[in-house]
This record gives structure tokens, sequence and C-alpha cells, in this order.
């Protein structure tokens, strides 16, 4: 399969600090990407030198193609990157924040851009609001839908779902799985293993500096013993309980 994404032998250091110890990693094109590790083992980092917005101190890697060194215009034009953070203007509207990257990447007809974009996250009954009165999960939403415009061939959400509460990650989890269904390579960090679980067609553990592990769920699995079978009765999650339980309120 064709790769989007290849990294080879990545370092990087702040000062005594080394950060990054020689990664290697592919992305298949289309594909969901997870890359785990706790605080602190490089994500971010990572992220960023794919981005062009670092430059490794040794190594390779390329985005669709291109080298984020030797090319790093050819990478942004192709790409997009959504941080930790939602990026959007609190004062103006969700239409007005959409526009306006739509002119900025100089695209026609922004406001119908914008309009597809507010049907296509279920905001268009948001979409003359202040974004200072959005919920977390719409902030998300608009803000990988602003990352969207101009259809990169590949999106970096760095740890999308910090901060939201259930129902907003489920949100976020089901664009997420549309973006790749329509063939939208998606580079996603977290340290939530469930999100992992759910979302990623591939996972790799980033460890002190180094990749640890690496492949499917089922791949990664195969790794540890088998599990002791046991009967006993299937509990709820916390999630679940949640859920239901607001569900029912919605209903009443």
């Amino acid at each position: 399969m064709e790769k989007a994404i290849q990294v080879k032998g990545l370092q990087k250091s702040y000062k005594q600090l080394h950060v990054l110890k020689g990664v290697d990693f592919e992305v298949d094109k289309g594909s969901i990407f997870a890359l785990l590790g706790s605080n602190g083992a490089g994500k971010t980092t990572i992220v960023r030198i794919l981005t062009t917005l670092l430059k490794p101190d040794g190594g390779a890697a390329s985005v669709n193609g291109f080298d984020v060194t030797a090319k790093p215009e050819q990478v942004r034009q192709s790409i997009s990157l959504t941080g930790q953070f939602a990026a959007v203007d609190e004062i103006l509207t969700g239409r007005e924040n959409l526009m306006m990257i739509a002119r900025l990447r100089h695209l026609t007809n922004p406001r119908q851009i914008a309009d597809d974009m507010l049907k296509r996250f279920a905001l268009t009954d948001a979409a003359d609001r202040r974004v200072s009165n959005y919920s977390g999960g719409m902030r998300r939403r608009l803000d990988i839908a602003m990352s969207l415009i101009g259809k990169p061939q590949v999106i970096f959400l760095d740890e999308p779902t910090t901060g939201l509460d259930p129902e907003a990650r489920i949100e976020v989890w089901k664009t997420v799985k549309e973006l790749a269904a329509n063939g939208t390579t998606v580079f996603l960090t977290t340290q939530m293993l469930d999100e992992a679980e759910q979302l990623a067609d591939q996972i790799a553990i980033l460890h002190e500096g180094r990749i640890i592990a690496g492949g499917t769920l089922e791949e990664l699995k195969k790794l540890f013993p088998p599990a002791k079978v046991e009967y006993v009765e299937k509990q709820p999650t916390l999630e679940e309980i949640f859920l239901a339980v607001v569900g029912k309120k919605e209903e009443k």
C-alpha cells in the first residue's frame, strides 16, 4: 500500500534532553494512525517535525512523498494540523471562522465552502452564533472543519479530545472515522488507550524516545500471553452508564 508518511531514524534533542532517539514508522494512505505515549514521550515533537514546524537533528521524514526538511512548502500545502486546543476565533461566528480560512487559502466562493462544512459537521444551526457560546465538542468540530478546508491529504490531530466530555469525545471519534472513510490520512496522537482502540488502523507506542511496539490492535494483542478465559457477568463501563442516563433524560 502507498505510504502517506515515512519516518526513519528520527532524532531530536533539546539541549541535554534527548527526546527522539531514532524513531521509525510508516503510515498508509487513507488510514488512521495512532501514536501513543505518556506526557513527555515526544509525540508533539514528532508532529511538529512532520508538519515542518521543527527541524530534526537527524534521520529522515517525508509526508506525501515530500521530504520535510528539503521541501517544507510542498509538505505544508498538502497537510493540516489541529493542535491540543481548538484554534478558533471566539469573537467570530462559526461561519465567519470558516470563511476566513477559505479566504486565507485563496479559495473561490468561501461562503459556499463554509456552508458545506457547517452541514458536514452538524453545525448549521449554530452557524451565526459566536464561537464563545459553543460547547467544547462544537468548538473541536469547528476546529477540524477549518483544518479540512482546501482538502488536505493528511491531517494531524494532536490529542484532539483533551478536556472533552464523553459525548463530545464520541462526536470527534465519529468525525475522525468519516475523514478516513473519505480518503484522508489521519495521524492521531493520544494518551487515551480506548481512543486508539476505537479509531486506529495502525498503532505505535512511543516510549523514552523510541517506538517500542507497533501494528494493528490484533497484532499488538499477540505480544501478550493468551488471556485466561473466565465466565463472569459483564458490567457496563462508566461511559456506557453516563450515555444511557443522559439519553433517558433527553427523552423525557
